[in-house]
Parts: C-alpha cells; structure tokens; sequence
C-alpha cells in the first residue's frame, strides 16, 4: 500500500503550481515518455511535468528514502535512538565538503566532496567517542554534537572568509535543504546512490538485527563485528554524501521515520528498513510541495519544513516510548 502511495504521490506532487494539470494527465505524460501512448497534454504543459516537476519530485523521494534508510542502518550499528546522518556529523561533513568545491568552482566534485566529508566527520565522531572511554551510545551522541557543531562552524568560517555577493543567499538556502535547483542529473545522482548503496543495506536485514541485539548477538551469527561495522558505516556515508549533495543538510528525517515504523512492526529490520524509505519518501515529497506552494510565490527551504514537521512527530515518539516503557 505504502508503495501505491509513492506512486501516487509522485504523480500528484507534480500536478501542484500554477499551471492546471490533472493527476491522470500527469500520469499520461510521464508513461508516454516511458514510451507508453500519446501525452495528453501540450508541449509547453508536458515540459512543465517531465522537465521542471518531475525531476524535482524524484530527487526528493530518493534523498527521503536514502535518508531514511542511513537513520534506521546507524541506529542499529550504534545502538542509539538518537543517531542519524543529522545528528552525528554527517550533514555538517558532508556540507562542509560541498560548500568548499562550489565557492571552489568545482561542482562537478561535489558528490565526492559530500562524500569525502561525510566521512570525515563520522571517523572523527567515532574516533572522538573512543578516546573518551568508548562507544558507547551516549557518548556516541555527544562526539556527535560535538564534531556537528565544529563542521557548521567551519562552514560559516569558509563561507565568511569566501562568498561574495549572492552566494552568501544561495549557500544559506542549499545549507537549509533545498531542492529549487535539482534537475534529472540530481535525479539520476540520488537514485544511483539509492540503488547502489541502499539496496545492499535493504538486503542486511540479518546482520543489522545481530547488530541491534548487541556485538555478543552478532559475533554468535558468525559476523566480524569490527570489520562489517565500519563498512556498513562507511556505506552510510556514502549514501548521506551523495543525498547531501544534491538537496543540503535535511534533518529529522533518518531521525524520525524509523521510530515511527518500530511502533507499527517492531524492530525486526526486514520490516523495518524498506517501511523507513518508503515513508521517508512521501514524506520529503510532499514537505518539498509545502515548501514550494505553501507561501507561492516565495519559497521555503525544505530543510525549514522537515524540522517543522519533523520536530512535533519525534517529541510524540517520544512520549510513547516513555509511556511504553
């Protein structure tokens, strides 16, 4: 069902704006370019659909899906409800990274640049832990915070010391979260990254429930610890550097959603990571309509909305988890 509502919302998300287009005909137009009948609307309508919303629409599924996933993959391998891309430095790296090769020039690495920070921030998040005593999940969280405030700071640094001009606006706006400027190679970016990467964790469904019963749980299953810990979190970096790059620093989303689809199935990871995408899907889809229909003709960042919604739905969570326990 959740997967017909993705479906749908990607169809509906692109009939919104100014332009007048049913969701049949937006349906029509997007299987007539998947070589699928005759487009039933006109050129300068089909081009609004396949060339300006469409690509939009996508780009926020993937990057919500893939983020979702990166919460739900890292709150398992920590240990820690609290973990997400967010939260434990990987947005701070990964937009350090992006905002050092756009004022840089150099947009065709931006990707790698995310990536590359990404990482970064989670070997030092880790590392930090480490060296105060372990890893444990409190710690975690607190190197976290740590090592997220000091990438935000550098950001501001680089972007003080460098950005003229417009810049200043338009690297605010992509370090809110911003999807105004994604485009079919944003789509292909996300996507590639999803598939690439998401797939293989959607697949780790057993060693991510060795991972949440503690490392005793999985070593009896016969997993390295060590070594499968670090790749998977390594894959998770990759996946939120390449989500980063194409939309900004997005929160709540890797935070939220998997807490949200525990309450509904339980912790078993076979529920619970394609559940977390698929909602963290329709969920950035339509946060990213609000974001740019809402107060029409001005935009919002989408990162703005998120942790607007995003915000209420975790303290909600919260109190159930208080009430349950």
């Amino acid at each position: 069902m959740l997967a017909a509502a993705l479906v749908f919302s990607i169809a509906a998300a692109a009939t919104v704006g100014p332009a007048d287009i049913s969701v049949a005909d937006a349906f029509g137009t997007i299987l007539s370019h998947l070589g699928i009948g005759t487009s039933p609307l006109s050129a300068l309508h089909d081009g609004i659909i396949w060339e300006l919303r469409l690509p939009r629409v996508l780009t926020a599924a993937a990057v919500g899906a893939g983020l979702a996933i990166s919460g739900a993959v890292m709150q398992a391998l920590t240990r820690n409800a609290l973990a997400d891309p967010y939260l434990l430095g990987l947005s701070s790296g990964a937009s350090l990274g992006a905002v050092c090769v756009v004022l840089l020039g150099l947009q065709l690495l931006l990707p790698l640049a995310a990536f590359i920070g990404a990482l970064a921030a989670l070997a030092a998040t880790l590392l930090l832990a480490r060296l105060a005593g372990g890893l444990t999940p409190s710690r975690t969280v607190l190197a976290g915070v740590a090592v997220s405030s000091l990438g935000s700071a550098l950001t501001s640094l680089v972007i003080f010391w460098t950005a003229t001009g417009d810049s200043y606006r338009n690297i605010l706006g992509w370090l809110l979260g911003s999807l105004s400027g994604a485009q079919w190679s944003s789509a292909g970016i996300a996507a590639g990254a999803l598939v690439a990467v998401g797939i293989p964790l959607l697949a780790a469904s057993r060693i991510l429930d060795g991972f949440a019963f503690g490392d005793d749980a999985a070593s009896a299953l016969g997993i390295n610890v060590p070594a499968v810990r670090w790749s998977m979190l390594a894959a998770t970096a990759l996946l939120t550097g390449a989500m980063v790059s194409v939309s900004g620093a997005i929160g709540f989303i890797g935070l939220v959603f998997p807490h949200v689809v525990r309450m509904m199935t339980g912790p078993g990871h076979r529920s619970l990571l394609p559940l977390s995408a698929l909602l963290g899907a329709i969920f950035l889809i339509w946060a990213d309509t609000a974001a740019r229909f809402v107060f029409e003709p001005r935009e919002l960042p989408v990162g703005v909305v998120t942790a607007v919604l995003g915000a209420p739905v975790f303290a909600y969570v919260l109190a159930r988890r208080k009430g349950g326990a």
